[in-house]
């Protein structure tokens, strides 16, 4: 990626809108969304052919900012916005960014749904353990024991794993990927983007003002080396024993299947009726 020119980027951007950005220092969300745009604009995508939903959150912020079709919808609703949006206009690429308590705690029913669905839209669950924008409460995310502004002494709930979530709910394209590993995280997004059905991208990011200051995770340096050193490939994460993957998130393309799309099954329902209106129409004659 070092010879990608920067104006790959800028060219994506709403120069004369939202900035500069509302994103903290050291925030992931940049990557994030440097990540997305390159794998679009590796897809030769028209801009035009591509809407970006996001409901409320840090990252929700990111359609703010890009020159395609924007939608900024409500909190815990980006998933029901696209899935209208793709049963209306099924050609156009439909970009979900939403946050891991946006999309698995408010959200989490409408995430579930469009899984088992297998809705053609593209969610990336920026995973930064927190909600962060809305002050700091602890999400379905937020590691056991961890402290959020919600849970001072310490989180009692279990963490949701968001691909075995969505694993169990039906999605067709499953995978996890890191702030800190960007070239990988490009390629995963270019398959999520080109698969047939329900695609998820659980992307862990980093937090440091909000969950890394509450949790003394230190700055930003330092949960990126977290990233990269508590990660793990699926390929070398297969060849390790089982005491050796304790702690480690599995990376990669985790499920990646084919079966029938939402959107043109309703279509074959349309049809049908469609021609039973006009063999009604015919008989009444």
């Amino acid at each position: 990626m070092a010879n990608i020119p920067q104006k790959t980027i800028h060219k994506y951007l709403r120069h004369n809108k939202k900035f500069p950005h509302v994103w903290c220092a050291g925030c992931s969300n940049g990557i994030v969304l440097g990540t997305i745009i390159r794998a679009i604009d590796d897809l030769k995508l028209e801009r035009d052919d591509i809407v970006m939903v996001s409901g409320i959150g840090c990252s929700s912020r990111m359609p703010v900012y890009v020159d395609f079709n924007t939608l900024h919808s409500l909190h815990g609703r980006a998933i029901p916005f696209a899935t209208g949006i793709k049963m209306h206009k099924p050609d156009l690429k439909v970009i979900v960014v939403t946050g891991d308590g946006d999309a698995t705690a408010i959200g989490g029913n409408h995430f579930i749904h469009a899984a088992r669905r297998n809705i053609d839209i593209t969610v990336i669950l920026v995973n930064n353990l927190i909600y962060g924008m809305t002050g700091g409460q602890y999400s379905p995310t937020t590691p056991t024991g961890a402290l959020a502004t919600t849970t001072p002494y310490g989180n009692i709930d279990p963490v949701f794993d968001i691909c075995d979530l969505a694993i169990g709910a039906g999605a067709t394209f499953v995978a996890r990927t890191t702030a800190f590993h960007v070239t990988e995280a490009q390629t995963i997004i270019k398959e999520a983007i080109q698969h047939k059905g329900f695609s998820i991208v659980n992307y862990m990011s980093a937090c440091p003002v909000i969950y890394g200051r509450l949790n003394k995770s230190g700055g930003a340096p330092e949960m990126m080396k977290q990233l990269r050193d508590n990660s793990i490939p699926l390929q070398a994460y297969e060849k390790l024993p089982p005491e050796k993957r304790d702690g480690k998130l599995l990376r990669g393309i985790i499920k990646n299947i084919t079966r029938p799309e939402y959107t043109e099954e309703y279509g074959k329902i349309k049809k049908r009726f469609q021609q039973s209106v006009t063999e009604e129409e015919k008989n009444a004659e």
